[in-house]
């Protein structure tokens, strides 16, 4: 829901923003394993994902938040507040990252909207990144939202 009195460049709402190819490598995949902690054999064990049916080992689909700095976003032109924070981030998991895949990015402006509370009012900005595959196949969604305060 976009609040209607927010000045900001509209003409941006929905429309696509598009990034990559981003390579999904396998020391990618062991080193982004490695900092998390994580054990999956299918992310580690060649063997394990191709007995699950895989062509190679797959990534965390987190692996996509990375990626998602890595896409330039316009400047909305919020005429709101003075500076930015990042207010949170969802991910959704749409389909398996394998070593190998090319990802490619949409992003889009989702939402932009005010919101008061004890503290005074802020507007929240929110975009929406697909993560697609060389195939055209959607492996995953990030959500992100950012904060101005007055």
């Amino acid at each position: 829901m976009t609040t209607p009195d927010l000045d900001f460049d509209r003409s941006l709402l929905g429309k696509e923003h598009h990034a990559g190819p981003f390579q999904v490598t396998r020391e990618l995949i062991d080193g982004f394993c490695s900092t998390l902690g994580e054990t999956n054999p299918l992310y580690l064990d060649e063997d394990a994902a191709r007995g699950a049916g895989y062509e190679a080992v797959l990534a965390p689909n987190s692996l996509c938040t990375l990626f998602v700095h890595d896409v330039v976003l316009p400047d909305i032109k919020l005429n709101f507040g003075s500076g930015r924070v990042h207010a949170g981030q969802v991910l959704e998991t749409l389909g398996p990252i394998q070593a190998g895949d090319s990802l490619t990015a949409a992003s889009r402006l989702k939402e932009v909207y005010a919101k008061t509370g004890r503290t005074g009012t802020m507007v929240f900005i929110v975009w929406q990144t697909v993560f697609s595959n060389q195939h055209g196949q959607p492996v995953a969604a990030v959500e992100e939202s950012y904060a101005a305060r007055e």
